[in-house]
């Protein structure tokens, strides 16, 4: 086994770890720099492909070396640990028996599940948006709804019920919770929703704009991330064209959310 470090700017971690992933790697670590970069050490089986990938990698100034076998799984674990998101969510790991501190909602999060354990600065960002946005009784559609972690939220706040859409294979597990789950948002009847939440790729939610407004009432809250800064004026411009009105914009390091109304 070895390891790869390399060192890239915040903006292009997401993109280097999905590489990596790709590339075979068994493990990632992360690690802030000085100055706000990002180190990552990447992890892989064969010894044989080290001088090629630190190659590939040079641009990141790739260095490699050898490392003993290790458990991941633990690695993975040990290194999650509970937090408090907004003012009302208690995100803890499902391994782990800390106490709820009082006020709190608690949710029990998976990280092998699907994306959505709360360490994100996106899920973050839509936790406490729905905090702000959801009233006693809503309806609220969660588009792409990875772990549920958002769903769940809103079930916890008051919503009557929480609808879950979702792709990912993964997500059918969701099934086995307390919501609506459906695949894909175009199954969703018109103008349900009170409170749309969509935490996925600026792409995705361009392709989408459309059946979100479709499915938000007249009123309602359009709640979009998954984007980073550089990225909020082509999103906005979307939501905007599509009978939406744009009132908040939230960041959070690199990260953004955009709150609109449907009109």
């Amino acid at each position: 086994m070895f390891s790869l470090y390399l060192e890239c700017r915040q903006e292009e971690k997401d993109q280097l770890i999905a590489e990596l992933w790709d590339r075979g790697s068994s493990g990632i670590t992360e690690s802030d720099l000085p100055g706000g970069g990002c180190g990552l050490r990447a992890f892989f089986e064969a010894d044989a492909c080290a001088p090629q990938l630190a190659g590939e990698f040079s641009r990141w100034s790739g260095r490699w070396q050898r490392e003993e076998p290790r458990d991941w799984v633990a690695v993975a674990r040990s290194r999650l640990e509970p937090q408090c998101v907004g003012e009302r969510f208690f995100l803890v790991p499902e391994w782990r028996g800390d106490p709820t501190p009082t006020g709190r909602f608690r949710i029990e999060v998976n990280p092998g599940m699907a994306f959505g354990t709360g360490a994100h600065e996106t899920t973050q960002l839509c936790l406490e948006a729905l905090e702000r946005e959801i009233q006693p009784g809503m309806t609220v559609l969660d588009v792409g709804t990875g772990s549920g972690i958002l769903a769940r939220a809103a079930m916890l706040l008051g919503a009557r019920r929480a609808i879950a859409c979702d792709l990912d294979p993964v997500a059918v597990e969701l099934a086995k919770l307390p919501l609506s789950f459906m695949g894909t948002a175009d199954a969703v009847r018109t103008g349900s929703a009170d409170v749309v939440v969509a935490n996925i790729s600026p792409e995705t939610i361009i392709a989408l704009a459309p059946e979100l407004m479709r499915v938000a009432r007249v009123g309602s809250a359009v709640i979009v991330s998954g984007f980073e800064q550089a990225e909020v004026t082509g999103v906005e411009a979307v939501l905007s064209a599509g009978c939406a009105t744009v009132r908040e914009l939230h960041t959070k390091n690199t990260w953004s959310l955009l709150v609109a109304d449907r009109r």
